[in-house]
């Protein structure tokens, strides 16, 4: 039995970009101890996500390069710990900076690095450069070499985002967050498991933190079992709203099993119909007069 822990460190940021390293290792060190293959953290971990109470000109300067020694401390702890990590970070990027995940395999080696596709235009975020695709990468972790793939918060409002990595290959999306994980987001998460057949992780910041609620989670997108009479709860995890790392296992035999034998995900798509989706062209309904271009 091939069974992968997932720690999702939720937990607060401590004002600055060495206390959030300093706390940053110490989480991931716990996490280690309690056995996690893959540690991840909430959204824009290097400064909090501490974008909406300051002018953009001022919090733009927490951008710090994907190849700071913030990041690569997280590369080579985890080659230290022999886990995964999945740092989050306002990335440098020309002038715009960038909402980013950089993960690293057990041996500290990078092996995918993603940023927020779907910015949130409507607030601070509109300051963001774009991420430009949705990305795949096989991981090595004790339990085997796994497919992962990530997509950022406001990335889940949209169901294209997990069906691309579906598509892709994923068989573990990673979802750093930081906004209320009400019912309506968290039955956005168990949809995009279900109807992917894909298991998704999301760590969000705790409720000390300004617009944030706990409620990390973690979906297997297994919803039915050949034993059982009637459907499964795919909820492996949902975390109250106290600061903590939390553990949740994901049997990878029994969800590859099921995506061999089931009918979602890309069992019986018909795409040729589907040509409305990739028009270029942007269109009423519900289009916004203040829409970033």
């Amino acid at each position: 039995m091939s069974i992968l822990r997932i720690a999702l460190l939720q937990t607060a940021p401590s004002g600055s970009l060495d206390g959030n390293l300093e706390k940053g290792v110490e989480v991931c060190r716990e996490a280690a101890k309690m056995g996690a293959d893959i540690a991840l953290f909430p959204e824009m971990w290097s400064c909090g996500y501490d974008i909406y109470e300051r002018p953009p000109e001022v919090w733009k300067r927490d951008a710090i390069s994907a190849g700071s020694s913030f990041v690569n401390a997280f590369g080579k702890l985890a080659r230290e710990l022999n886990i995964a990590i999945g740092i989050t970070l306002l990335e440098e990027y020309g002038s715009a900076p960038r909402n980013t995940l950089v993960l690293f395999n057990r041996h500290g080696e990078q092996r995918l690095k993603y940023s927020k596709v779907h910015t949130c235009d409507f607030g601070a975020e509109r300051e963001l450069s774009r991420g430009e695709d949705f990305y795949v990468a096989p991981l090595d972790t004790s339990a085997g070499e796994v497919q992962v793939g990530a997509m950022i918060c406001y990335d889940r409002e949209f169901p294209e985002s997990a069906r691309i990595l579906m598509l892709k290959g994923a068989e573990l999306i990673l979802v750093p967050n930081a906004c209320p994980m009400e019912i309506n987001r968290l039955s956005q998460l168990r949809a995009r498991a279900y109807e992917n057949m894909t298991a998704i992780a999301t760590c969000n910041y705790p409720d000390t933190v300004p617009d944030c609620n706990g409620g990390s989670s973690v979906f297997d997108g297994v919803a039915y079992l050949p034993e059982l009479s009637g459907s499964r709860d795919t909820c492996l995890l949902q975390a109250g709203g106290e600061e903590g790392v939390y553990i949740a296992e994901i049997d990878l035999d029994m969800l590859r099993a099921y995506r061999e034998s089931e009918v979602h995900g890309n069992a019986y798509r018909r795409p040729e119909k589907y040509s409305l989706l990739t028009e270029s062209v942007i269109k009423p309904p519900f289009v916004r007069s203040d829409r970033k271009a």
